[in-house]
């Protein structure tokens, strides 16, 4: 099951220094489609993805999550049908991959830790089973390579059985092979995502719909192909941009010059 997310005129200003980071946001994801948050650095990526996980409230606007106020909700209705792959990626733990990954079932736990054993039990197979983890099922998360780890990660969400998935710039600090693979696997998933990219080729090739924001404006919602033209980013990045076809591949490829 995937979620239908609407980000409705949403501002936020930081309580501590009342800076506005992001001004009158609205889109839309609709139920299993990939949406693609891009921009600089400072833009208000981050920020966005926090009010749409629920941690920042928005100081004008609402988020509305199959057309209820996620804030009207409780707690553990919201951690039952969003989940997050945050950028901070814990390496000390002294958790196995099987450990983590049955974390994303504490949703479910029932008052004085009551729970489903065997479901919590089958769910946590089934989502090592689909990415490819068990054969690692034992290992600590320090020993797995970086590809490893955020397999690892995004499993403990899966692990929610969410109808959303909200990924903070999940390929940051992977090698090319690493970064095809989390794409692949976020790829076949059955569920909303929206996902915060650097890469904007990546981006295009990747999303469904792109929201791209500069200063905390947006900047355009909608395709890659029509958002991510030469002149939006351009404008968005104070680079020159040229849309280029590849040769033998055929394949468009964005380059960029200071």
């Amino acid at each position: 099951m995937s979620a239908n997310l609407s980000v409705l005129n949403v501002s936020w200003i930081a309580p501590r220094t009342s800076e506005k980071i992001l001004s009158d946001i609205s889109f839309e994801v609709q139920p299993g489609r990939i949406v693609g948050i891009v921009g600089p650095n400072g833009a208000g990526k981050s920020t966005l993805l926090k009010l749409i996980y629920r941690y920042h409230f928005p100081s004008v606007g609402s988020i509305e999550l199959n057309g209820k106020n996620i804030w009207t909700l409780s707690a553990r209705n919201v951690a039952c049908n969003i989940a997050a792959v945050l950028q901070e990626r814990p390496s000390d733990f002294a958790l196995t991959v099987k450990e983590i990954i049955s974390l994303g079932r504490i949703p479910y736990w029932k008052s004085f830790g009551k729970k489903d054993v065997n479901k919590d039990q089958k769910i946590t197979k089934d989502v090592m089973e689909h990415l490819s983890l068990l054969d690692l099922k034992d290992r600590q998360l320090n020993t797995l390579s970086g590809g490893e780890c955020q397999r690892v990660m995004i499993g403990r969400a899966l692990a929610q059985e969410p109808t959303l998935l909200v990924l903070d710039e999940p390929t940051n600090h992977l090698d090319i092979k690493h970064q095809l693979e989390v794409l692949s696997v976020i790829k076949k998933l059955s569920v909303s995502i929206i996902i915060s990219l650097h890469d904007l080729n990546m981006a295009v090739n990747f999303c469904d719909d792109v929201l791209l924001l500069k200063k905390g404006d947006s900047l355009g919602f909608g395709s890659p192909e029509k958002i991510l033209s030469a002149s939006r980013i351009s404008d968005a990045f104070s680079v020159k941009t040229r849309k280029e076809l590849l040769v033998p591949s055929n394949s468009k490829q964005l380059t960029f010059q200071l």
